[in-house]
């Protein structure tokens, strides 16, 4: 009987032995605690929470992100005390970007190439009725009529709030178009003019506003079917724009009244940004973050979500959870190439 039991013994040991390698492959971050940032506006909230948890698939221990603004987070990572965040958008986070950026950190993959859009919009009936393809058609005064929503003479457009950066480059197209005199850009609670534009475009009445993408905006207004995006007369760049002039026309855009599009705005990709002693001490994290990649029109559709309600941290789990049971294949095959990586 003891020698029975001694044999046990011995072939249970040997078959923790075998097992321990492939736990240790299967989660290759175990052990190492992670301290992510995440962006101020929530539009970018989803992706972070779908990289954390696959990195937490992956074994790591990550804690829960700081909320901070572009200059501070990039100042923070380069500085050791972040390790990443997923909220980069290139080229309009270059000028933020401290001197030391390309010897402390790195840009990774592409979680949406292109998919940073700025705009202005139309609804799609109006701009067909009036022929509206960029922003001096709305110098004809039947054009400014339709969309005057207060009775003074100024079409009314839905736009940023004072101290967004969108603010100022809408305030340079007013002057550097000569649109003062035929636009009122209405600068209240951004969320309550959407509202509020939305109801008028469901009462069958003309709307006009701006927007990004990612953004709850674009998927309850379909661009090509509810909306179009609208050109600016032409590419008059701030003097933080002219590094990046030649993104601010873009080609491909679904729902635009024209190919390319003037939008007025850099286009920029959005991108996962992360120190280089944390990626090159973690190959698997590093192989994730530059595979890892989501449509924008997933985004649109969860942010939609949390624009009607489902914005606690327990809601953003539960779209996380659903998306990856919808991309169970994606989803798996993104962890076994990180998984081979740490090999």
């Amino acid at each position: 009987m003891k020698g029975f039991k001694t044999t046990l013994t011995a072939l249970a040991l040997a078959v923790m032995l075998s097992a321990a390698p492939a736990m240790a492959i299967d989660q290759p971050g175990k052990g190492v605690t992670v301290k992510p940032g995440r962006a101020t506006w929530n539009t970018g909230f989803f992706q972070e929470a779908l990289v954390r948890r696959g990195l937490e698939t992956l074994g790591y221990t990550v804690k829960k992100p700081k909320n901070l603004a572009n200059p501070i987070f990039y100042k923070s990572l380069t500085l050791g005390d972040l390790d990443y965040w997923c909220n980069g958008w290139f080229p309009m986070h270059n000028a933020q970007l401290p001197k030391n950026f390309d010897e402390k950190a790195a840009k990774y993959g592409y979680i949406v190439k292109a998919g940073g859009l700025q705009g202005y919009l139309v609804s799609k009936k109006d701009a067909d009725k009036y022929n509206i393809q960029s922003l001096d058609d709305f110098k004809r005064d039947e054009v400014k009529k339709a969309f005057d929503k207060n009775g003074d003479g100024k079409a009314d457009l839905t736009a940023c709030p004072p101290g967004w950066a969108c603010e100022k480059i809408i305030a340079h197209h007013m002057k550097a178009y000569d649109l003062d005199k035929y636009i009122n850009p209405v600068k209240a609670s951004y969320e309550a003019g959407m509202a509020s534009a939305l109801a008028s475009y469901k009462s069958g009445e003309p709307i006009f506003f701006y927007t990004w993408a990612p953004n709850w905006t674009i998927f309850k207004l379909k661009p090509g079917k509810d909306v179009v995006w609208i050109n600016v007369p032409k590419i008059m760049p701030t003097k933080s724009q002219k590094a990046a002039v030649d993104r601010m026309t873009v080609s491909g855009v679904k729902g635009a009244v024209s190919d390319p599009i003037k939008l007025g705005f850099v286009v920029s990709d959005i991108r996962i940004v992360a120190n280089k002693k944390f990626t090159n001490a973690n190959p698997a994290a590093k192989k994730f973050f530059e595979i890892f990649s989501l449509p924008l029109g997933d985004i649109n559709e969860q942010n939609t979500r949390m624009n009607e309600g489902e914005k606690s941290a327990k809601d953003i789990d539960r779209h996380v959870d659903e998306w990856i049971a919808k991309n169970k294949a994606k989803w798996n095959g993104w962890l076994t190439e990180a998984r081979a990586a740490a090999k």
